[in-house]
């Protein structure tokens, strides 16, 4: 027999077992400041990464009193994690590639204007290709006039999940985590035809590739 769980009477003590376990982690970081610098001068981002290396970067986010807004999948799931985001300090604009996509990029767009939000986009979930950005990111940034900053996260002492869909990366306590932020880049102004969506696509998948060679750890 199924336990159904109440995401909002668990979300409390979800949050803190990953507070708790993210306070363990050592973060290395390189490449944020930048997200200051653009903020200060209120120019609207969205940081693009990999669906399975996304369980240390809230807590970095929070470490470094990011205000994000990000876009969370409407399944069961999903509400378990906007309930984690909450705690956090964040808000969540709900859809996804298969649900309330529109309305979630949409939403997304009014939170950066209205609240001045760094938005974060898992780009190839909720359900992959792996490591394949979806079209939504391209959409919002060049709809919001927001710049993408790519990210990539190494954890070289983590527990990979071989049979999700994106091999998702849980670290080990006490485990060194590297943030690695590459250069803001805007989106082309063209009209998003399906041939230029798949230039914008190959481009960004270069430079999470080179996101990684860079350092020598991804």
């Amino acid at each position: 027999m199924a336990i159904k769980l109440d995401p909002q009477i668990v979300g409390g003590p979800m949050a803190a077992v990953y507070k708790g376990l993210c306070r363990t982690l050592r973060y290395r970081e390189q490449g944020a400041q930048q997200i200051y610098q653009l903020h200060m001068q209120n120019q609207p981002l969205i940081a693009a990464l990999w669906h399975n290396e996304l369980f240390p970067l809230p807590w970095f986010g929070h470490l470094n009193k990011f205000q994000c807004t990000t876009i969370v999948s409407q399944s069961k799931d999903g509400e378990f994690l906007a309930q984690i985001l909450q705690r956090l300090g964040f808000s969540s604009a709900r859809g996804s590639s298969r649900r309330g996509g529109v309305q979630a990029l949409m939403n997304a767009r009014k939170i950066m204007r209205e609240e001045n939000r760094l938005c974060v986009i898992t780009v190839d979930g909720p359900k992959g290709p792996r490591h394949k950005p979806k079209e939504g990111v391209f959409y919002l940034a060049q709809k919001a006039g927001a710049l993408i900053v790519p990210v990539r996260v190494y954890m070289p002492g983590a527990y990979v999940f071989k049979n999700a869909w994106d091999k998702f990366r849980f670290p080990y306590p006490f485990s060194r985590c590297s943030v690695h932020v590459g250069e803001a880049y805007a989106v082309s102004q063209e009209k998003l035809t399906p041939d230029v969506l798949a230039e914008e696509q190959a481009r960004f998948e270069q430079k999470m590739v080179d996101l990684g060679k860079a350092f020598g750890t991804l």
